[in-house]
């Protein structure tokens, strides 16, 4: 944002100077103003033209009925490869949300030579697209989707994450994906993640036999023709799983062959178990919430993830974790 409003500032500035030219009618300093003008303004007109007005495909063939990036930022791959990406959902409104997660746990983070980096996917924004444009030059950190944001494109949302992933940043080693309601110990994540299998890995807080809803009234209501078996396979909650970036790949690689499925999380779980992978735990303790567990720096130095956290919780949270590194907590060895 300072760098939009210093954009104003300079603009304005050289707009007044040529309101004075023209009525003094300096013939110099009126053409020397429009050149001037012109050499600022090509270059956003020209980023305008390159990332908005027309999709951007990928550099690998797409796997989801030729569906494009609206918005797909420079990879931070080139210099050196990170090893973990973090994927979040976002919607196009959730600025704020945004902006708490930037200021925490998505600030880029390292365990050793281990990096970790955040994007924000997110499907089209209608009448907030400008605003989201602007934020994603500043940030370069948005990949957006050329699809309806709603809650059943989530699935697509996600696969398009994939193939950003799969196609720009395939040097990655682990990939997560979470929600913007989410709080995430990135650091701890990092270390776990450091002693970890590196391929065929698919992690989070598992869920096992669970049935299909059948109950209209629900959000999760799922037809017998969607789905007519008695269980799903095994899957990891939507709040935050994690997998290895071979396995990512492949499940991004089937996914054109099989329908999409619009509960996301159960839809890679059906992808993984159709490439024979079960999902595993990371540690002998539970570390992934998919619900909100109750703040304290010892319990959250050690859990992965944590649900229903509100934005201002995010700043308080991470602030009182960062503040408190060096402090010693019960069975720390």
């Amino acid at each position: 944002m300072k760098y939009f409003l210093r954009f104003l500032a300079i603009t304005s500035f050289w707009l007044r100077m040529l309101r004075r030219a023209i009525s003094g009618g300096n013939r110099c300093l009126k053409a020397g103003i429009l050149l001037l003008l012109a050499l600022c303004l090509i270059p956003a007109a020209l980023w305008g033209r390159g990332r908005s007005r027309g999709s951007i495909q990928p550099r690998c063939p797409s796997r989801l009925n030729d569906a494009s990036f609206l918005m797909r930022p420079a990879s931070r791959c080139d210099d050196g490869a990170p090893f973990l990406v973090v994927l979040v959902t976002s919607s196009p409104d959730q600025f704020e949300s945004r902006s708490a997660i930037r200021q925490t746990w998505a600030s880029e983070r390292w365990f050793g030579e281990a990096r970790a980096v955040t994007y924000f996917l997110l499907g089209h924004g209608r009448e907030r697209q400008d605003w989201i444009e602007w934020e994603g030059a500043l940030h370069r950190e948005i990949i957006q989707g050329d699809f309806d944001d709603t809650y059943y494109n989530l699935t697509l949302k996600v696969l398009v994450g994939l193939e950003w992933l799969c196609c720009y940043c395939p040097s990655a080693t682990f990939v997560m994906k979470t929600d913007t309601d989410m709080f995430i110990n990135t650091d701890y994540l990092l270390q776990l993640l450091s002693r970890a299998p590196r391929s065929n890995l698919f992690t989070g807080y598992i869920v096992r036999s669970a049935a299909p809803i059948r109950e209209k009234t629900s959000r999760w209501y799922i037809s017998k023709e969607e789905y007519p078996g008695e269980t799903y396979p095994p899957y990891c909650t939507g709040t935050g799983y994690v997998l290895s970036t071979d396995l990512a790949c492949r499940v991004w690689n089937i996914s054109g062959t099989a329908p999409v499925f619009r509960l996301e999380d159960v839809y890679v779980g059906m992808r993984v178990a159709e490439l024979k992978v079960e999902p595993v735990p990371i540690h002998f303790k539970p570390v992934f919430f998919s619900e909100g567990a109750p703040f304290s720096i010892c319990s959250y130095r050690r859990l992965v993830t944590s649900h229903h956290v509100r934005n201002f919780e995010k700043l308080l949270y991470w602030k009182a974790l960062q503040d408190s590194v060096g402090e010693r907590c019960p069975g720390d060895s």
